[in-house]
C-alpha cells in the first residue's frame, strides 16, 4: 500500500440483509422494515441502515484490500443520502497518508453506481501488513 493507491469494490444489499441486520443489532426502526411507514417518510420507501451500508468498508479492508491481517482502527462516516435495497453501489478508497510504514489514512466513499450520487463520505485509519 502506497500513497495515492486506490481501490474499488461493488456493494449490493437486499431486504433479507436488512432484516438480518435489524435482528442482529436490534435496530427495528420501521423506516428499514415497513413499506407503509417508510412510504410516508421523506424517502418514500424503505432505506438500508447506515451502518449496514458502511459495513462495506470493513469487508474490503479485512478481506480484499489490503486484506487479511489488516487492523481497522477508526472510521468516520457522513451519511449524505439514503441507500436503498437492490441498487448497486461502488465503494471507493484512496490512500491519503502513510504513517509509521504500515499505518494508513484512507478516504472512503460509497456511490450509487447508476446516478453517481455520493451516499457516504468518510475516512478510515488502518494498520496493514
Amino acid at each position: 500500500m502506497e500513497l495515492g493507491d486506490t481501490y474499488e469494490s461493488k456493494f449490493f444489499v437486499n431486504q433479507d440483509d436488512v432484516i438480518k441486520f435489524a435482528e442482529v443489532t436490534g435496530d427495528n426502526n420501521p423506516i428499514h422494515l415497513d413499506d407503509e411507514i417508510a412510504s410516508k417518510s421523506i424517502f418514500k420507501k424503505k432505506i438500508v441502515h447506515g451502518f449496514l451500508a458502511g459495513s462495506v468498508f470493513s469487508r474490503v479492508f479485512g478481506t480484499e484490500w489490503p486484506g487479511t491481517g489488516t487492523l481497522y482502527l477508526k472510521q468516520e462516516m457522513k451519511f449524505l443520502a439514503p441507500v436503498f435495497t437492490d441498487n448497486l453501489y461502488i465503494a471507493k478508497f484512496k490512500v491519503e497518508e502513510i504513517k509509521d510504514k504500515n499505518r494508513a489514512i484512507i478516504s472512503t466513499r460509497l456511490e450509487d453506481e447508476k446516478s453517481k450520487n455520493l451516499v457516504i463520505l468518510g475516512e478510515a485509519v488502518v494498520i496493514f501488513t
